[in-house]
């Protein structure tokens, strides 16, 4: 008697795509709501909250936004502010690259896309394992995202002209520190703290001579500094942690000369 063929099962794509959801909105709200203190330092820039409101809407990358109006509160002028926004906002691009094959949307959306391809949506899309949950989290993060900065962006530009003088409250050290706060979990690595290191030196280095927001493009020249210094530093010593038979090269502890000469005992 024959049996009647049924499909193999497929596995339930729900707990992926429900997963993709709870980092989307996770992300989106946590980073969010540090548009108010983007407002707040816009405020103490002396933007108008329709100008910081302007920023958040359009430029969306809130590095080169706490970058701009650090910039002009420091003084510096417009186009200074703008070269250290756009160099810190050039990563962007580059998320696109990777972002673009694993998404495969629509030409028609890829405009509107673009707006939204920041660091967080970048993190929450290449964390996800199928393609479905990935445009599940670039959307969710990126509307989220978008939402919460904005509003909170006029929140704390409203709120900022509501106390007055932030220099009086403390606030104009908001923007920085948040900054601080996102770059700091990143410093894993032996590379990324010497960087920083590096970046700070030339900010420090440079401050009293160059105009202001012109120190910040120097610091810009930390990493391709360490990553030459590491490199240089990799060629003299032999690199051995690339050996083709372990760690330690062939003829290392792990390598194909021990094993040799373990195999002729």
């Amino acid at each position: 008697m024959a049996t009647e063929a049924h499909p193999p099962p497929t596995a339930d794509p729900a707990p992926e795509d429900r997963a993709a959801l709870r980092d989307g909105l996770g992300v989106g709200v946590a980073v969010g709501l540090s548009g108010f203190a983007f407002g707040v330092t816009a405020a103490g820039a002396g933007l108008s909250a329709a100008q910081a409101c302007a920023m958040s809407l359009l430029i969306f990358t809130g590095a080169s936004q706490f970058a701009l109006a650090g910039a002009v509160a420091a003084g510096g002028g417009p186009f200074a502010a703008a070269a250290g926004a756009f160099f810190l906002g050039v990563r962007n691009a580059f998320y696109g690259l990777r972002l673009a094959p694993m998404l495969r949307l629509p030409r028609a959306l890829r405009p509107f896309a673009a707006q939204w391809v920041i660091d967080e949506t970048a993190v929450v899309t290449i964390a996800q394992p199928t393609r479905r949950a990935q445009r599940i989290g670039f959307l969710v993060t990126g509307l989220t995202l978008y939402v919460c900065w904005n509003a909170t962006t006029l929140a704390g530009v409203l709120g900022a002209e509501a106390i007055g003088d932030t220099a009086a409250w403390g606030l104009d050290a908001a923007g920085p520190a948040v900054f601080l706060a996102l770059v700091g979990p990143m410093l894993t690595g032996t590379v990324e703290r010497a960087t920083a290191v590096v970046a700070v030196a030339l900010v420090l280095g440079t401050l009293p001579a160059l105009p202001a927001g012109t120190p910040v493009l120097v610091a810009a020249l930390a990493a391709p500094l360490v990553l030459a210094l590491y490199g240089r530093r990799g060629r003299v010593q032999g690199d051995p942690g690339e050996g083709p038979d372990g760690p330690e090269g062939p003829d290392g502890p792990g390598g194909a000369g021990t094993r040799k000469a373990e195999g002729a005992a």
